[in-house]
Parts: C-alpha cells; structure tokens; sequence
C-alpha cells in the first residue's frame, strides 16, 4: 500500500515538472536554441530591480561623476549592439576596494572602485564590461534561478518519498543555495566570448582584455590563494589569458583593415585621483578603536575580534565566532522609539529595559531572550541618540556563553562617543596619481623614485600591468600611490 502511494506520487510530480517543462521553454537570445527557463524577462529585470538598493546600500555608490558617466556611455553603446538591445541596462561604480565586476539579472551590472585602480586602459575595461553584459544577455542568472527552482522540486519530491530524507532537507536547500551562488565555468567562458564580441564591435581591441585576466593572475599568485581549476566555478585566469587573446586575434582577422583602440592615456587621466585601497574616511581602526571621520563617532573594538566595516553596518566577531556585535542606523527619529520596534519585531521576552545617557547621549537600553532554530540566544541592545540619527548596538551570543561575552558588549557600547581624537578627522585616503616619465628607465627603477607605504613595488608594478624589468621612457604615464 505504502508503496503503491509512492508510485503514485512519483508519478504525478514527474507529470507535473514535464507540464511546467514544456509550457517554461524560451529561445537563448544568444544560442538561439531553446532552453528551460523559469523566469520571464519581465521577472527577470523585476528580480534585479529589488536587488539593486541593496547592492547599493551595501556597498555605496563611488562619488564620481565623470567616471560614472564613462563606464555608464561605454556600456549602454556595448548593450546596444548586444544580443539584447531591447534592454534597459544599468552601471554602476561601487565604492568598494574589492576588485570585482559582476551582473544581476535584467540589466544591472556593477563595476567596484577596487578593480578600475587596477586596469590600464579603456580596451581593458570594455573587455571586462562586455564580459558582465554578457552575463546579461545569456541570461545566466535565469539559468542559476531555474536550476535552483528545479533543485528544489526535487527537494520537494524527496520528502514524499522518504522519510530519512525528508530528515535532512533543510541541509539540502542550503547546499543548493550554495550551489548556485556563482555561474559556471562554461558560463564564464561564454561571457569571455561575448566580451570580446561586444569590445570588438565597439572598436576596442580586445587582446587587452587577455592582458587583465594577466593582471589577476598575477594577483592571485601573489596573495597565495590559488585554487586548482576544479575548485574552482571560474576558469583558470591563465586559461581565460590566453582563449581571450586568440579570440581577439580571430574577431580581428575576420575583420581586416579595421583599426581598434586602446586608449591608455585617456583612461589614466580619467582614474587619476581614484581613491585606493579602504576609504578611512568610512571608517577605520586603531589601537583597537573605530573611527568614523564623516560620521564623527568612535568605539573601542574588543581586542582579538575580528571587524568588517560597510556603509549598511559595522560587525565584530569574536576568535571563537561564538559571540558577535552589530553597529548599525535605525531608521526611527529617537532611541525609545527604535527600541520599541525592535523589541516589537524580535517577539522576544524583555528582561532588562532602561535608559541612561552614553557619554552624555540619550540611550535606551533592551535586553531580550529569544528562541530560535540554533538555540536559546540572547541579546544586549543599546540605542543612542547623537544629532539627527540612532545609532544602534545589537551585542549577541546563546544564553549559555552570554555572561562570559557581556563585558565586551557592554564596554564597546558603553565606550561609544562623539570623536575625540583629532587626528583621526585629519586622516586621508590614499590615491592613485598618474606621473609621467621623465627619463629612460626601467619600472623598478622609477618606482624606487616614487615609494609607497602601502605596496611594494612589485605589488606596483602589478598595479600598472607592467613587470619591474618592463623599460619605460620619456612621455610614458605610470601609475603611484599618494595621500
């Protein structure tokens, strides 16, 4: 009997999935082939217009105009001459020292301040620009989404017909979540194909997209974090240096007597001044305290923790990721009223609620229990008022290890205070300058002219694109680091 029932129920999601699977077929704009697709385009571009804010909030938009206005001018004319011209695109620059590039669904493609300081020329930004739109147009994304949906149908299925596995399922959706988190290899080489079509079609040469896969190469083995090309869901950046180069060789024959650009000096003038590295202006630490110039506050960090710092909030975790704290805004107007709100939304048992003043400011004090799916968890929570903004402490860990972690909560909080110490408002970024040769020599030779405190000059000479023993001559723009 129990049998039959399985059958049965096998039977109808099997019909089911192949009804789904033949009304959600759709052509590739970029194959032209048909393919499963659970996501229409018009879902597709919804999906990234909920995510864009949240990028953008995480990361921070990078006050630039005129190269926002750049990358915005070189990737509309590349979305144009697309597999997808119909599309609204959207670039972005994020202030961010990350060196990344990446795309969400729909149209939202998004460059970082990190990896723009290491490129050396407009061909090798439209190489990596058409390589993110081409994300886009196969519509990689819809691809992730529809393997992650399909994934879960036979998540779902399994729990029918297993009561072992249904045990473990919610371990299998978060492995599937991991699963689809980043596109495929073979994903990745088709969008190299594509950017070097779209840098091409623009009148870009693409072989200098070769030369930054070069670039991170050398990044990659500098940092010690090389992974072989089977852990890894992109290809080798060797690889991808030398199929780049023969593609942009190949698009280039086939289209004979035709001049492609560079523009390396353009595109150097353009990032001269470019913030490098971690903006301290946004935040920074020393001698276990953050300091936050623009926003005129500082804390003391418990010592051994480790800080990640965003615009959207500040976390510190300790060794033992046992215990953690959040700094964040609320977005009420007062201390009383965010942690009526927050005590409200957490649906927690309040043990402790006071108020006192931080240093002179207006704080609201909460501690609450909670139940979760991990445990018993409680939590200290400080709300304070400094001019037009809260700010907000949430200090975190189970019950069992709360009291053995409450002096670092409570001397971070307590800690909390207008800036004191001057010299942290006076505190700079460092900055790419771009410095013309004035004499024949070679690289290393001219950077030893022009030290920094932050690289060496191997680590510069990456920066440039360049090898130390490169031979470098009068009128040539080289790349510095200055405050």
């Amino acid at each position: 009997m129990q049998k039959s029932i399985q059958t049965k129920a096998k039977t109808t999601v099997l019909f089911a999935l192949l009804i789904f699977t033949f009304n959600s077929c759709a052509v590739n704009p970029v194959t032209g082939k048909r393919e499963l697709s659970l996501l229409s385009e018009g879902q597709e571009v919804a999906l990234g217009a909920q995510s864009d804010p949240a990028i953008v909030a995480q990361y921070g938009l990078y006050d630039d105009k005129k190269l926002a206005t750049f990358i915005d001018t070189m990737g509309q004319k590349m979305a144009r001459e697309s597999h997808r011209p119909h599309l609204q695109f959207y670039f972005r620059v994020l202030d961010s020292p990350v060196i990344n590039a990446f795309a969400l669904p729909g149209g939202y493609v998004y460059f970082t301040r990190g990896i723009l300081g290491y490129m050396n020329s407009e061909a090798e930004v439209a190489g990596v620009l058409g390589h993110e739109i081409g994300h886009v147009t196969a519509r990689h994304g819809a691809k992730a989404y529809t393997r992650a949906q399909i994934a879960q149908m036979g998540l779902a299925a399994g729990t029918i017909f297993s009561e072992t596995f249904r045990q473990y399922s919610d371990v299998a959706a978060q492995s599937i979540g991991l699963l689809f988190l980043k596109f495929g290899r073979d994903q990745e080489r088709q969008s190299d194909k594509l950017g070097v079509k779209y840098s091409t079609t623009i009148g870009y040469d693409a072989k200098n997209m070769s030369h930054f896969f070069g670039t991170l190469n050398r990044l990659r083995s500098e940092s010690g974090q090389s992974l072989p090309d089977w852990q890894s869901t992109h290809p080798n950046p060797v690889e991808r240096e030398s199929t780049t180069l023969r593609l942009a060789e190949e698009a280039q024959v086939n289209a004979a007597g035709k001049r492609y650009k560079t523009s390396r000096e353009s595109y150097l003038a353009l990032i001269d001044g470019l913030i490098f590295g971690e903006d301290p202006r946004q935040g920074f630490v020393e001698n276990n305290m953050f300091y936050h110039p623009q926003m005129d506050f500082q804390f003391p960090v418990p010592t051994g923790w480790q800080l990640q710092n965003s615009p959207q909030m500040v976390q510190m975790v300790n060794q033992e990721q046992s215990a953690g704290i959040q700094f964040t805004l609320a977005q009420e107007k007062s201390a009383r009223a965010a942690a009526d709100k927050f005590v409200t939304d957490s649906k927690g048992e309040v043990t402790i609620s006071t108020n006192r003043r931080t240093n002179g400011l207006i704080t609201e004090i909460r501690q609450i229990n909670l139940t979760t799916e991990q445990g018993a968890l409680t939590v200290l929570s400080y709300f304070i008022e400094k001019g037009q903004n809260v700010y907000v402490f949430h200090g975190f860990s189970s019950d069992a290890k709360f009291s053995s972690n409450q002096k670092y909560f409570q001397s971070t909080m307590n800690g909390f205070d207008r800036l004191k110490n001057q010299k942290a408002r006076l505190v700079k970024p460092t900055h790419i300058k771009v410095v013309a040769v004035r004499r024949a020599a070679t690289l290393g030779q001219f950077l030893a002219k022009h030290p920094s405190k932050e690289l060496t000059p191997e680590k510069l000479a990456i920066v440039n694109g360049m090898q130390l023993t490169d031979r470098v001559k009068p009128g040539d723009k080289i790349k510095v680091l200055t405050k």
